[in-house]
């Protein structure tokens, strides 16, 4: 498989319910283990977008 064919190909996507584990952790700040869940991934995503400043038009 080459990078020029490989938009062809499809990759299911696995939909999780909202605050299921995924398999991965954050430590917060008293050292606890907390799972990152799909619901963080989604805000963050969304406070990521809100901050998103577009490029100045060329002229």
């Amino acid at each position: 498989m080459s990078l020029q064919n490989s938009s062809d190909d499809k990759i299911p996507v696995i939909r999780t319910q909202p605050d299921q584990s995924l398999g991965c952790s954050i430590i917060d700040e008293n050292g606890r283990e907390v799972p990152i869940t799909e619901n963080m991934i989604q805000d963050a995503c969304r406070e990521l977008e809100k901050r998103l400043v577009k490029p100045a038009e060329q002229e």
